[in-house]
């Protein structure tokens, strides 16, 4: 003979089932906000989808949930008891969640986004010296320049100081950015001439340009000290093209050193002006600071390193 509280299947003491999660997840809205439509807009559905949720919720539960006056609804004492628990229950879940994908996000690869041109011409032809150091550190690089969001898939970013990014961020400067005039060596002597105190650039060598970097000659002449006389050039939509169009002999382009410094020691490009530092320099963004020993730590070490 079994004890009567086992109770009969099927009967109300022995009905442990839970309602639909979407269900309780309408309801805690509409319980929190004690309004269907603001509870539907935070979840994304219709006003109709939610008030329907929470009325088959009362009617699998038999009890009223909230009290209906006019447009606003409030909760009744069966509500209030419910709202707990589910609050309760939900938070758990989140925190359950959260731990899961940060667990998770450990042992999976992380996004490094840098500006393209110093992508290509810097960090690119050093990568493999990275992944021989730091084996076990799984970096996906993708191209990137100005303004970003950490919340679009990007864990850490190689950004110039030339834009404002939110304070938010954590910076750690990487290096000062140094410009000068490189073109093709066999090129210098008819472009550049030899005064005391130093080469000069001649006034009718062409230069090449950038729309996105539009201000490369003045920021440098201001830099340097140089006068900036009219001259005939080239320009191109993109930095990287400039800097090719100078190794292909077309003209004089601006190049930060960091990106020709390649170029220069396989004596493809040269630069008969030297560099200066033109005020701005190259940072490694994060969400939050870096943590030590982290991947993320050594990463900026290695990068400082190459720098």
């Amino acid at each position: 003979m079994f004890p009567d509280d086992n109770g009969e299947p099927g009967s109300p003491s022995a009905d442990t089932r839970l309602p639909s999660l979407l269900a309780l997840r309408c309801f805690a809205a509409a319980a929190r906000l004690e309004n269907f439509s603001r509870a539907a807009a935070e979840l994304h559905l219709t006003h109709g989808a939610v008030s329907r949720a929470v009325r088959l919720l009362e009617d699998e539960l038999g009890v009223a949930l909230f009290e209906r006056r006019s447009r606003r609804v409030f909760l009744t004492a069966a509500g209030r008891t419910l709202a707990r628990a589910v609050d309760d229950g939900l938070e758990l879940m989140r925190q359950a969640v959260g731990e899961l994908r940060a667990s998770a996000s450990r042992e999976q690869r992380w996004v490094l986004s840098c500006e393209p041109t110093l992508l290509m011409r810097w960090l690119i032809p050093r990568w493999p010296d990275f992944q021989a150091r730091c084996p076990g550190i799984d970096v996906h690089l993708v191209a990137g320049g100005g303004p970003f969001s950490f919340g679009s898939g990007i864990d850490l970013a190689i950004r110039r100081d030339d834009f404002p990014w939110p304070d938010t961020y954590h910076t750690e400067p990487l290096f000062a950015e140094q410009v000068g005039p490189v073109c093709r060596p066999d090129k210098a002597a008819a472009w550049f001439s030899a005064k005391k105190g130093g080469a000069v650039l001649r006034a009718g060598a062409p230069r090449l340009h950038t729309h996105t970097r539009s201000g490369a000659w003045q920021e440098w002449a201001t830099a340097a000290g140089q006068a900036m006389p009219d001259a005939p050039g080239q320009t191109f939509e993109h930095f990287y093209f400039s800097l090719q169009a100078a190794v292909a002999g077309l003209g004089v382009a601006i190049g930060p050193w960091h990106l020709v410094r390649d170029d220069l020691g396989s004596g493809m490009l040269a630069a008969p002006l030297g560099f200066v530092e033109d005020g701005s320099r190259y940072c490694l963004l994060s969400p939050q600071p870096l943590q030590l020993d982290s991947p993320q730590a050594h990463l900026l070490a290695w990068l400082r390193a190459m720098a």
